[in-house]
Order: C-alpha cells, then sequence, then structure tokens
C-alpha cells in the first residue's frame, strides 16, 4: 500500500513537473536557510560549554556609579582573586587574567637564533594570567605540561600557529623569545608549553600566555595589593565548590567590599557592585560590554532565528497554496477514486505520502547545498562551521524530523481538502475552487510578503545606518592617517627621531604620537573635580598621554584656549586639555570659563593638580555605540601609536618611504601599519556581518516567495484562459489583459505592506537602540521598499500575464 502510494506521488509529480520543481526547490531553499541559521546560532550558543567543571565556573562582574551615572564592566582590582579564596568558603579557586591589548592592540614578539638576524613578528590575542590558569580553562597542550607551565617567572606559552611562525616544525620547549608590552615592558621569555587551538567556540581566543611573574606588572600588583577600589582591570575567574550557589556568594560581596574598599570608594564618590557571569553566559552578557571578546547581539541572533523560521515557513505555505491551487486539476481523479471504493483516509494519506515525498526530496537538495554553502557561509560570518556527519548527525536527524513535519504541515489541508469532494459533483463538472480555498490562498500570499517586506526594510534601514557610521563627522580627520605601533624600547626611544625623519617625506603632512588613537579601547581615566569641589563631585574621564604633534596631525581642533605646542615647552608639567563634554560635566558655564581653571584628581592618598590650557570639540574617540563623555589629554612626548598624517594619493610610495625610514632607524623591528579609517570601520564588524546576512536572506526569502508567486501566476492564467480568449474576441488588448492577471496580486502585496510596515518600523527601532548616534528611519524607507515589492511582483507574474495575452484565442474557444 505505502509502495503504491509513493509511485502514484512520483507519476503525479512527472506529471507536473513545473510545480513539482517549484514546490521542491522552494521548500530546499528554505530548509537549506534554515539549516546554515541554526548551525551559526549552535555555534554562537555554545560557548565555552566544552570547558571542563564549566557549570561552576564564574566571572566577576562590576556595576559603577558615579556621579549618578552607571556602567557595567568585566573586571575587578587584583587583589580580590586571593582574597576571595581565604575569605568565602564557597570558593573553591580564583584565577586572574590581563588582556596585552589592554592598552595596545599587538605585541611584539621576537626569537633570535645563534647568528642569524632576530625572527620578528606581531602577535594580538596576547594574555598576562595566573600560573593556575590552565586548571580552570581547557587548552590542549602539545607541548609542555599545563599544570606547571606558567609557574617560573618569565614564561610564555604559545599557540601551535605561533611556534610554527617562529620555530618551523622544531621543538619550541625552552626556547626564548623576546616580548615587547606597553602593558608589561620587555623581557626574555622562555617556551614552556604549546596549545593546539580548540575547534569549539570560546569567549577566550588566544595566541599566547605570559606568567604574571617577573613582568612589570608583578611589580605595579604588589604595589596595589591593598587597594580594591580602582584599576578594575584584572578579569577575575572562580570556581565555585560543589553545591555552592552563586546568589549565595553575590548576596556577601556589599559586607566584602565595604570591608575592603569602603573606605575608598567613599573618597572617589565611587560605588560598586560585584556580580557573577556564568562562564557559559558570557558570549550572550551585552549587559557587560568590553568583556575579553565581545559579546553577540541577541537582538540579531532574534533576527537571524526568525528570519530562519518565516523563510521555512515561507516555503510551506508555497506548498500549502499551489497544492490547493492545483486541486481543480485533481478533482476528476479523486472522484473516480471515491467511486471505485477509495475511503477518506486512504485518499487524505496517499497526499500526506505525496507532500512528505516532495519534502523528503527537499531535504536531500537542502543538505547537498548547506554542505556546499558552508564554507562560504563561515567566512561571512567569520566563523569556524562546520557540518559533518558525526559531529552534527543529531542536527541533521533533527532537520529530516523538520522536514517530514514541514512536509505533513504543508500538505495537511490539502490532504483533508482534496479528500472531501462529493464525486458526483466533481464527475457532472460541478466542482470549483470553494471560497475558503480561494481565501486561503490569498491570506497566505499576504503572509509571505508581509514577511518579505519586514526583510526589505530592514535591509534598507541597516544600510542606511552602516552608511550613516561610515560617512559620520567624527570630529577628527580620518582619512589619509597611518598609524604605526611602537612596541619595543627602541621603537619608543626613537620617536622623536622617526618624526623628523618622516617630515622629510613629501607625502607627510605632520604626525604624533600618543597612548591610544580614535576608535582603540581606551581604558586608561581619572576622576577629575574643579579645584573648588570635593572628590564626590569627580567625573570619570578618559585620559589620553600624547605629544606636540598628535593633536594637529588628527586635525583635533580647539574652541577654547590652545593645543599643545612646543611654544610652551611647560605644558609637560601640570598643564590638561578637556573636550567639551568634561567641560560640561564639571560644570563651567562654557569652554572659555575653563580655560585657566585648575582641576584636581586623587590617587592612592595623593591629589595632583594640573590647569586646563585649552578645550577641543568634542569628537568621537569611541565609535558610534557609545555617547562622547569626558576626554582629556596630557602631554608626555611619546606613546605607543605613531599618527601620520599623509597627502591624499596613491599610499603605495609613501608606505614604502615609511618603511625606509623606519628600518633606518630600527632595523631590527618589523614595520607594521594601518589606516585610521578601516581601523574605526572595524568597530562595526558584528553590524556588516549581520548587514550581509540579512540582504543574503532576504534575497532567498524573496527568491522562495517569487517561486510561489510565478507558480500561483501560472496556475491564475491556465483557470482564466477561456475568460481571456472571450475578452480578446471582444476587443481586449494585451495591456488590459495583462492588468487583468497582476492587479488581483498586486493588490495582496499593498495589503501586506500596510500590516508590515510598522512592525518593520517597531522591530528595526528596538535594533537602533543599540547605537548612541543612530539614522532616522525615514518615509523614503517604505518608499523603495514599496516600489521594489511592487517592480518584483510585476517581474515575477508578467511572464504568464503577458505569455497569456498573446495567446491565440481561437485555440481557447475552439470547444465552447
Amino acid at each position: 500500500m505505502i509502495f503504491s502510494y509513493f509511485k502514484i506521488a512520483w507519476r503525479n509529480m512527472m506529471k507536473s513537473k513545473v510545480f513539482s520543481c517549484i514546490n521542491i526547490f522552494g521548500l530546499a531553499v528554505g530548509l537549506t536557510c534554515c539549516m546554515l541559521i541554526t548551525i551559526y546560532l549552535r555555534y554562537e550558543l555554545t560557548y565555552d560549554s566544552y570547558q571542563k567543571d564549566v557549570r561552576n565556573m564564574y566571572q566577576i562582574a562590576t556595576r559603577f556609579t558615579m556621579s549618578g551615572k552607571s556602567f557595567t564592566m568585566a573586571g575587578v582590582p587584583a587583589p580580590m582573586a586571593k582574597t576571595l579564596v581565604k575569605d568565602f568558603p564557597e570558593v573553591e579557586g580564583a584565577t586572574r587574567l590581563v588582556q596585552l591589548a589592554l592598552f595596545e592592540d599587538k605585541t611584539l614578539l621576537q626569537y633570535r637564533a645563534a647568528g642569524a638576524p632576530p625572527l620578528s613578528f606581531y602577535e594580538d590575542k596576547g594574555f598576562m594570567t595566573d600560573s593556575n590558569f590552565f586548571q580552570f580553562f581547557t587548552f590542549p597542550f602539545v607541548e609542555g605540561d599545563p599544570a606547571t607551565a606558567l609557574d617560573a617567572p618569565l614564561t610564555i606559552v604559545i599557540s601551535e600557529e605561533v611556534a610554527h611562525k617562529f620555530f618551523g616544525g622544531s621543538p619550541a620547549l625552552n626556547k626564548m623569545i623576546h616580548v615587547s608590552s606597553g602593558t608589561n615592558g620587555d623581557g626574555d621569555y622562555r617556551v614552556t608549553g604549546v596549545f593546539r587551538s580548540v575547534d569549539a567556540p570560546s569567549h577566550i581566543v588566544a595566541r599566547f600566555f605570559l606568567s604574571f611573574r617577573g613582568g612589570q606588572l608583578e611589580q605595579f600588583m604588589k604595589n596595589q595589593e591593598n587597594d580594591f577600589a580602582t584599576n578594575n582591570f584584572f578579569d577575575t575567574y572562580l570556581r565555585l565548590r560543589a553545591g555552592a550557589q552563586a546568589s549565595s556568594v553575590e548576596s556577601k560581596f556589599p559586607a566584602f567590599l565595604d570591608k575592603y574598599a569602603g573606605k575608598d570608594m567613599k573618597a572617589y564618590g565611587l560605588t560598586k557592585v560585584e556580580m557573577l557571569l556564568p562562564v557559559r553566559d558570557i558570549h550572550l552578557r551585552t549587559d557587560v560590554p568590553g568583556n575579553i571578546t565581545p559579546p553577540a547581539s541577541k537582538t540579531s541572533l532574534y533576527i537571524l532565528a526568525s528570519i530562519a523560521a518565516f523563510t521555512l515557513l515561507i516555503a510551506c505555505i508555497n506548498f500549502m497554496n499551489l497544492a490547493t491551487a492545483r486541486s481543480a486539476k485533481r478533482s476528476s481523479e479523486v472522484g473516480i477514486r471515491k467511486v471505485l471504493g477509495a475511503v477518506k483516509g486512504s485518499l487524505i494519506g496517499q497526499f500526506l505520502g505525496e507532500s512528505v515525498l516532495m519534502s523528503v526530496l527537499a531535504f536531500l537538495l537542502a543538505w547537498g547545498l548547506t554542505v556546499t554553502l558552508l564554507p562560504a557561509f563561515s567566512a561571512v560570518t567569520q566563523r569556524h562551521l562546520s557540518f559533518t556527519m558525526p559531529q552534527q548527525l543529531p542536527l541533521l536527524l533533527t532537520f529530516l524530523g523538520l522536514a517530514v513535519v514541514a512536509g505533513l504541515v504543508a500538505g495537511i489541508y490539502p490532504a483533508f481538502y482534496l479528500s472531501s469532494f462529493q464525486p458526483a459533483k466533481v464527475l457532472k463538472g460541478k466542482f470549483s475552487n470553494s471560497l475558503a480555498a480561494i481565501s486561503l490562498r490569498k491570506g497566505l500570499v499576504v503572509f509571505q510578503f508581509m514577511i518579505s517586506v519586514t526583510l526589505i526594510v530592514s535591509t534598507v534601514v541597516i544600510n542606511d545606518q552602516m552608511a550613516y557610521m561610515r560617512n559620520q563627522d567624527l570630529g577628527f580627520n580620518k582619512v589619509s592617517q597611518v598609524v604605526i605601533p611602537l612596541r619595543g624600547s627602541v621603537a619608543k626611544m626613537m620617536t622623536a627621531a622617526l618624526e623628523g625623519e618622516f617630515q622629510r617625506i613629501s607625502q607627510v603632512v605632520g604626525s604624533g604620537a600618543g597612548a591610544f588613537y580614535p576608535g582603540l579601547a581606551n581604558p586608561s581615566d581619572n576622576f577629575l573635580y574643579r579645584d573648588d569641589e570635593n572628590p564626590q563631585e569627580a567625573q570619570d574621564t578618559h585620559m589620553n598621554y600624547v605629544d606636540y604633534g598628535y593633536m594637529q596631525a588628527l586635525g583635533i581642533k580647539a574652541v577654547a584656549g590652545r593645543i599643545y605646542s612646543k611654544d610652551f615647552p611647560g605644558d609637560t608639567a601640570d598643564r590638561i586639555i578637556l573636550n567639551e563634554s568634561a567641560v560640561k560635566a564639571m560644570g563651567y558655564l562654557s569652554p572659555q570659563a575653563a580655560v585657566g581653571a585648575w582641576i584636581k584628581s586623587d590617587f592612592q592618598g595623593h591629589t595632583y593638580r594640573s590647569q586646563i590650557v585649552g578645550v577641543v570639540k568634542d569628537f568621537h574617540y569611541e565609535d558610534l555605540h557609545a555617547l562622547i563623555t569626558p576626554y582629556a589629554f596630557k602631554l608626555t612626548g611619546g606613546g605607543s601609536y605613531l599618527i601620520v598624517h599623509a597627502r591624499p594619493g596613491a599610499p603605495g610610495p609613501l608606505l614604502a618611504s615609511l618603511q625606509a625610514a623606519w628600518h633606518k632607524l630600527d632595523p631590527d623591528e618589523p614595520f607594521e601599519y594601518s589606516f585610521l579609517d578601516d581601523d574605526f570601520q572595524k568597530n562595526y564588524a558584528v553590524e556588516e556581518r549581520l548587514s550581509m546576512l540579512i540582504r543574503y536572506f532576504t534575497a532567498m526569502a524573496i527568491l522562495i516567495s517569487c517561486l510561489g508567486l510565478f507558480g500561483l501566476a501560472s496556475f491564475s492564467a491556465e483557470q482564466r484562459v477561456r475568460e481571456i480568449g472571450i475578452r480578446k474576441v471582444l476587443g481586449a488588448g494585451i495591456g488590459s489583459v495583462v492588468m487583468m492577471l497582476t492587479k488581483d496580486f498586486l493588490k495582496l502585496v499593498l495589503i501586506a505592506m500596510l500590516i508590515a510596515s510598522p512592525l518593520a518600523w517597531f522591530i528595526m527601532h528596538k535594533w537602533l537602540q543599540d547605537f548612541a548616534y543612530q539614522t532616522p528611519i525615514s518615509w523614503m524607507v517604505f518608499l523603495i521598499t514599496f516600489l521594489s515589492t511592487m517592480a518584483i511582483t510585476i517581474a515575477t507574474i508578467s511572464f504568464h500575464a503577458i505569455r497569456a495575452g498573446l495567446a491565440n484565442p481561437v485555440k481557447s474557444l475552439k470547444t465552447e
């Protein structure tokens, strides 16, 4: 019986090849989109799940409140780790991690073999950590012992990739690597371990680890061993004992802070609230920005999950629409089979079997498409996604079950609808599609295009926001700016000489050095307050330490007073420059009123005074996700980055000249560079990926909708062939016939547009809240969407409409 069902189903599919192909291909595309997005979502939702004992591991985060403003970050002072282990019986152990990227984006590593020139590379994703770090986090070692690798001072553990770059296939253990870091100073480190990168996702993506012991930061930690209020840049992880509750530990934090930090926090006018983040949840905690790796946007994941579900739903709608539309073609078959004794149950089984057969074929096609497209999809998402049979078999079986269920759901209405025909009416030719069936088809078409319209609006709004961020005036000159990192001690000492060499290059307009540059994370801050106020009124202010040419090179303008100049050599002592936001936050009536005033900052019992010599126009030192907040410059004469402002033109000759000047003064360190506008744009990488993904999947959803519309237009033209013949005989032209066939579909699309527009506006309005500066959602967005949707609809159905209008009426009327 079952074999007979599938045999008849196969014959019906071959009889209606176009409709069968539309159904199978449409459902396959929907399943492919759903599978790709599900693989991506599964990756995003399983961060750190492979870590041993991850259920008992937590990261400490801190919520700060000062001067009525609150913000949250992942980090605590250095001494908290060992003190928590000592004071809290629930805490089994603790380990700390500090990003070398805290004050720089890359670190210089050098290896010098005997009698050979140094081999030098800039590496990112470097960390300093405690010796017990590898007892908390799983990094499979291929050389060395993770239990003891960082026990000794000045030791380094590197990844296989870094080991291969330096040593090729030779063993790395006990080799010496010179590390130059703005965060931890310079030192020679002995390789005590090599680890293999794990394919599974983790919020800690590392290229190398340094031991705290022996580095510059160790002495800093010793000096701050009683400071529980400031220097909150140590990522600290706790492992709780079995059965211990995180809520119990959190309830003890207020008393803990009052005991160890209460006096200092009161002096600073600062309050802190500590919280525990489960390690497996860190990647999704968007309320704790600036973690080791940027968190995933939950809104983006919801959007992608909705696209996956709705794309598959559109495909199912297509199947249902085409199946019910074709019901008239099979009415005679149903009538004859009922006369010959077929019962309703067998007919339902037959039609459901056909639906399931097509859905299984669609699944097999989708599987092949997914495997084919996954490498490209991985490149777009910048994730290491895989779909191997052993690893993803449960997921594959889930999708097979989903395909079968989709086939059943999509075919259930046609099955019951077709099996309910009265054979007497059908065989007398009195059957016609019911009003309910026609209304259902129209409702499903409206629903399809509601989804498509929402996706088109989302695509346009996201593209507008990305263009807005690219073209927004940032308050400084980001074009033709070359950023050169200064890592080694030699490079830092030769900054002035480098600038002198660069000034001799004709393409160079100016240059300057600073500790940070716009778009790069800046963790350095001070609590500044007016000379006539108390410390409780202090404003948290980001600090940058620059030389004379830095602000000139970036084109940062003073609105009052002046910027640093060699004409004022005394600026290196106690002079400070603020931005407009800092002046406003401190209560000065105007930038002019602030110039000449003295401000203070307190640190570890000492008070430091500085005189304001200039106020600069607000500029975006962070990306447009964040509001402009108080910012200050101090003159130090150097920095970690050299900014070279160049004349417009081809960068090749300029870079060659800069490299020659660099190697003239420092032949042992590599010349590295980037462009400031590119670096700033990297802050929007997540949004760029989301924009690209939504564009691709919007195109797929529209393709599926158009396939269904194409099939329905074909059926509509076929059903009305005699009507069209009569109209043509009575003088109707091709245009009127085309309009007659298209207007019904255009009405449905217009209804979908009216319903979907408010929904799309709401979704995009919520998404834009992630940006402090955002483009408005203008009426042009909806006009573009309306015109593009109408154009897509007309282009889809025009083929059948024009063909029906050109048909010879004699052929359609000769039997009448």
